[in-house]
């Protein structure tokens, strides 16, 4: 596998408190890896590392090449749980934003958002403002934005904690062809083992604080249009399983290190 992102040996502390020891991870270009453990086991940090908006304690982490955290920064798009979006633009402005950011004009910029508007089930509420948009719409822009960013890797953090399964479940059958036809490479945070399963091709399992993989898991990630197909096949089901059964057990570390599941 020819790695886009690398993290070796990363640790990293807040003072006396140690959040991270010894994190190795690989993704290939156009890869989706799923990061899942228990709250405060350190996977925003690592995500936060990864953007350079820190630089880690210990071990390198490389981006597209790239290992000082201006360089990481430039390579990568990180989208937290919150949208984010400016109360006074327009979804379509909103969505916009990244590609104004790079000195596009507004009209260049509004074009460029549009065209992707209609695949993600937003025609229609181009001039909405924030507040005029359901939850998955304001989730569904905020994506948007961040695709329109332009870089290789994105960083998804909890995208979709803050919606109804229904709406959650909709945005991750939406976004999977998307994300494809797209090529980019994503690390996605969540909690949600099922969406982890389904959106990833290997989900890392994170230990409880310090945060170390303890185990790798195939995804299921598919070309099939019907996710319910998906998430209720014997083999998606025996993988979930197992995976909260990892989740459960509070795994703690190996005696070597974790070996990467083949996709």
């Amino acid at each position: 596998m020819t790695a886009i992102l690398s993290a070796l040996g990363v640790g990293h502390s807040f003072g006396p408190l140690t959040v991270l020891d010894g994190i190795d991870l690989e993704a290939a270009p156009g890869e989706i890896v799923a990061l899942v453990g228990p709250s405060g086991c350190g996977k925003s940090t690592f995500l936060e590392l990864v953007a350079g908006l820190d630089a880690p304690d210990s071990g390198t982490i490389t981006v597209a090449g790239r290992q000082d955290s201006r360089g990481r920064l430039e390579e990568c798009a990180w989208m937290p749980q919150k949208d984010c979006l400016l109360p006074w633009y327009s979804a379509l402005d909103n969505a916009a934003l990244a590609l104004r950011n790079q000195g596009l004009s507004r009209r260049a910029s509004r074009a460029e958002a549009d065209r992707l508007f209609r695949r993600l089930g937003l025609a229609g509420f181009e001039r909405s403002l924030p507040n005029e948009l359901s939850g998955g719409m304001r989730q569904r822009v905020a994506f948007l934005r961040t695709l329109l960013s332009g870089k290789q890797i994105l960083l998804l953090d909890e995208p979709f904690a803050a919606l109804d399964a229904l709406t959650r479940g909709q945005l991750q059958e939406w976004l999977l062809p998307l994300l494809g036809a797209e090529g980019r490479t994503v690390l996605l945070v969540t909690h949600d083992i099922e969406e982890a399963l389904y959106m990833a091709d290997r989900v890392a399992v994170i230990s409880p604080r310090p945060g170390r993989i303890v185990e790798w898991v195939p995804g299921s990630r598919t070309g099939a249009a019907d996710r319910r197909q998906v998430v209720t096949s014997p083999g998606f089901n025996r993988r979930r399983e197992e995976l909260l059964g990892m989740l459960r057990l509070d795994p703690t570390p190996p005696d070597g290190p974790a070996t990467a599941a083949t996709p």
